[in-house]
């Protein structure tokens, strides 16, 4: 792992929400999951299975990470193993987000989504009232 050291001033945030993290100092392994089932309806029409994750493949199937076929060559100089930041101001970290301050040697980030929008057939607008 990289040795420097992170140096920040002043951090201001908001709001920090669903499984997000504000990490100051080093970290070994850092895994963010975040998986989300978004239904939008025009009538309360429930079909039992929209709240199982296990109904869709979206949060099932593996994610394709194409392999790296190509040579990499790295050449670093750090005359001060120092970073310096004055001012980190953050709105918001949410959805398994993170804000991390420091050094990592293992990073690995996941976000799934399912949106569900359950739309009237034209013509049975009138069965909303």
């Amino acid at each position: 792992m990289l040795k420097r050291t992170s140096f920040v001033d002043k951090i201001h945030i908001d709001i920090v929400s669903y499984s997000s993290i504000l990490q100051i100092g080093d970290s070994s392994i850092v895994n963010g999951l975040s998986r989300a089932l978004a239904v939008q309806r025009e009538a309360e029409i429930d079909f039992g299975y929209e709240g199982s994750f296990s109904a869709y493949p979206v949060f099932t199937e593996p994610i394709p990470f194409q392999p790296l076929n190509e040579p990499v060559t790295l050449l670093t100089h750090n005359p001060t193993p120092l970073i310096k930041v004055n001012k980190i101001d953050i709105i918001g970290i949410s959805s398994a987000s993170i804000l991390h301050v420091g050094n990592s040697k293992h990073i690995s980030m996941e976000a799934r989504i399912k949106h569900i929008r359950q739309l009237l057939l034209e013509g049975h607008e009138q069965d909303l009232v």
